[in-house]
């Protein structure tokens, strides 16, 4: 029983770990520029924060690998080219993760055609 217990316990380090990893990688590797501080998605860059974790890697190795064409893989690839499998496992746990620490509300990128009109 006690050794069940303490390898739950290492798990659950070893997790937090990987995920201080992650948010500390997200945000030198300038992630949150595109991405969001929340990883909630600007713009036309999509969310990442608690996607499933096989995609995000998926996406990641295709990114990193050169196997998307499209206008946002001349974005992302410079920053994915460069990440390990270990940085990848790290960000990817991260954004599975994410836990929402602002106490703000997330980005809203909604479009109104009504407003001030900047007069």
């Amino acid at each position: 029983m006690r050794f069940i217990l303490a390898f739950i316990l290492l798990f659950i380090s070893a997790n937090a770990d990987l995920y201080k990893q992650g948010e500390k990688l997200y945000f030198e590797k300038g992630c949150n520029g595109c991405h969001g501080i929340n990883a909630q998605g600007l713009n036309k860059y999509p969310y990442l924060a608690n996607r499933a974790k096989g995609f995000l890697t998926y996406k990641l190795n295709l990114y990193k690998n050169g196997d998307i064409s499209s206008q946002q893989a001349l974005l992302m690839t410079p920053f994915a080219e460069n990440l390990n499998e270990s940085q990848i496992d790290a960000l990817t746990t991260f954004l599975n993760k994410f836990i929402n620490k602002s106490e703000g509300e997330a980005y809203d990128d909604s479009f109104s055609t009504e407003g001030d009109g900047g007069s």
